[in-house]
């Protein structure tokens, strides 16, 4: 959560800062704010509440001259969302700006300790209380080094930070530091940038560093990097190369990235199986399978751990890891696994899923995992995040830097990784026939064509989607593989069009939901033929049998649900396992052009971000 941006070198810092805001405005949009070194020597500070449009339209033609500048996107923690609330903040004495991603945890105690040596606060952000407290360092420091100064102001910090600084007894100089809050440096030549993530700096070098837990990196014109902790031991990094193509991300002629993600999925499919299946063979090849063949396969229990869409991916995982390895699986919210004191052991395998790589909860029950002796298997997109790197062994995804907040081709990708670790490891295991296991690769294989055909329901999902802004509620239903759909499409209607939903099992709803069932109550129903349908078609009887409104995902020429159903939209046909990458995409249009319909905003809904790098 939150984005920083920071640059020095011989361009003009503003235009750097800016555009990469933009890319990181994903992760908080609250307001925005830029602290500039100016050719004069002057700190120039400009903030205001909102988008980085906002902000640019504030600074207008005011003075962004300037070689050394850092800048920040917000999505608040600490204090309501506003203009004195918003990055960079600036110390007592004017001499340090700062601006910050995480949580400070004890700022209160640190804000109050200040207050009676007289220091005054002029915002309620925990921020501040970093930046007083480095300034009041300063003063108690004989030399000016401004890295023994962070040093012995972070050591009073409990908490999580990614933090950027300008020191103007230093104006030539930047620094930044990280703990259990990512910060990527990129390498120029005479210059560097600094990012939350690799993105904005790949539009501009493809070498970069990724900082580690109590890392502080002083970056000054005309001198090599320097990298330090805490202790003040230097601190080595090989530098990484990242490929530009990870660089700017347009919008492609879409009218929002979400659009644009969801249309994306069949090439982003093809690019997560490209050199793992193989489609003459019908075989499947995890390398990191194969790399730990007999640690997996001698497991007692796979557990898996996530957060929001990635936890909806783990629970189709749950089912291919049981159904075809015959492997005991449990899901977990990472959120509660951290604290629920669990059982954990050195053979278990625990598998942590997260889009971003950097989402606290699940970085935290991985540390948790690993001190219990369980092997822990990483799935993420973001290449050099923390998650592969705290890991034991994982695999990337492959479907490219995904925008939108809600998330698309990422839950597709994610479920396609984990089809196909469970393809590998039930072939070496013997658990599955091996007619059963090429069909499901064959099917696989096809996927990405199957998806091109259900994408082609939009239009006439968009047509629809207007008759449901009306509701203030929907239920979603779903059995078997489908019930983490129903979960995952009700998530992405809330999401983004704040619209109350909800997803059960569709045996469920006789339990308790079907008294919520009246003709204003839109159903969504996931009935793609498999082994369920007939329990599904009797699910979809009582609910029209109470007026309920049934919009139908079934399978290409279905000709019984289809004539009782208000609404229906079809996908192709496929196995069951993998039903889930192809009925999920005409509930990601539903939500999308519902959230269109009601003039919300798609990309950045309010009250969240793309990365949830805090508790």
């Amino acid at each position: 959560m939150c984005g920083i941006t920071g640059y020095l070198g011989g361009k003009d810092a503003y235009p750097v800062l800016v555009d990469g805001l933009k890319q990181l405005e994903y992760r908080g949009y609250d307001s925005a704010g830029v602290a500039l070194v100016s050719d004069s020597g002057k700190l120039n500070v400009y903030k205001e509440k909102g988008k980085v449009s906002d902000l640019e339209d504030y600074i207008g033609d005011k003075d962004r001259s300037g070689h050394v500048g850092i800048a920040h996107t917000r999505w608040a923690t600490h204090g309501e969302p506003c203009a004195r609330n918003a990055h960079p903040h600036v110390s007592a004495s004017g001499r340090f700006a700062i601006v910050h991603n995480g949580i400070i945890e004890n700022y209160s105690v640190i804000k109050e300790n200040l207050e009676r040596k007289g220091y005054v606060f002029s915002s309620s952000t925990d921020t501040e209380a970093l930046v007083q407290l480095i300034d009041y360092m300063s003063s108690r420091q004989e030399s000016s080094d401004t890295v023994s100064i962070l040093q012995a102001a972070l050591r009073e910090v409990v908490g999580a930070y990614a933090i950027a600084l300008i020191d103007m007894e230093h104006p030539d100089c930047l620094y930044a530091a990280r703990k259990s809050s990512p910060l990527v440096i990129g390498i120029g030549d005479g210059e560097f940038y600094l990012a939350s993530d690799v993105n904005p700096v790949a539009s501009y070098t493809e070498h970069v560093i990724f900082l580690e837990d109590e890392e502080i990196a002083q970056m000054c014109c005309g001198e090599p990097l320097r990298i330090v902790n805490l202790a003040n031991d230097e601190c080595r990094h090989e530098v990484t190369t990242v490929p530009k193509s990870l660089g700017k991300v347009q919008k492609g002629g879409f009218g929002h990235y979400m659009l644009k993600e969801i249309y994306e999925q069949p090439d982003c499919i093809r690019d997560c199986m490209r050199g793992r299946v193989n489609i003459e063979d019908k075989t499947v090849f995890m390398s990191a399978v194969h790399e730990h063949r007999d640690r997996l396969l001698s497991a007692g229990r796979f557990i898996i751990v996530a957060c929001g869409t990635s936890w909806h991916a783990g629970l189709i995982g749950k089912q291919l890891f049981e159904n075809l390895c015959q492997i005991p699986t449990e899901v977990a919210y990472a959120s509660e696994f951290r604290y629920s004191n669990p059982v954990v052991g050195s053979r278990d395998v625990v598998f942590a899923i997260s889009q971003s790589g950097e989402t606290a909860d699940t970085l935290a029950a991985v540390e948790l995992a690993r001190s219990k002796g369980a092997f822990v298997y990483g799935i993420c997109n973001a290449v050099g995040s923390s998650i592969p790197r705290s890991t034991d062994t994982g695999s990337y995804i492959h479907v490219g830097p995904e925008i939108g907040v809600a998330s698309t081709k990422a839950f597709t990708g994610q479920v396609t990784v984990l089809t196909m670790i469970a393809l590998d490891l039930a072939r070496e295991k013997h658990s599955i026939a091996d007619s059963v296991y090429h069909e499901i690769v064959g099917e696989l294989a096809r996927i990405p064509y199957k998806m091109k055909s259900a994408l082609r329901s939009d239009e006439r999902i968009a047509a629809l989607s207007g008759i449901f802004t009306y509701a203030r509620n929907f239920i979603y239903l779903g059995r078997g593989y489908s019930y983490p759909v129903a979960l995952e499409g009700a998530l992405k209607l809330k999401e983004i069009s704040y619209i109350h939903a909800e997803g059960y099992p569709a045996a469920e709803m006789k339990h308790g939901p079907i008294a919520l069932i009246d003709e204003e109550m839109p159903v969504v129903i996931i009935a793609t033929r498999n082994a369920l349908y007939g329990k599904v078609l009797s699910n979809v009887q009582e609910i029209k049998a109470r007026k309920g409104r049934v919009i139908a995902v079934v399978s290409e020429g279905d000709d019984v649900i289809s004539r009782i159903a208000d609404t229906v939209i079809e996908v192709p046909s496929s196995l069951e396992c993998l039903d889930p990458l192809l009925s999920t995409i005409p509930l990601q249009l539903l939500a999308y052009h519902i959230a269109v319909c009601k003039g919300k905003d798609v990309d950045r809904p309010r009250n969240l971000a793309k990365s949830v790098t805090v508790e």
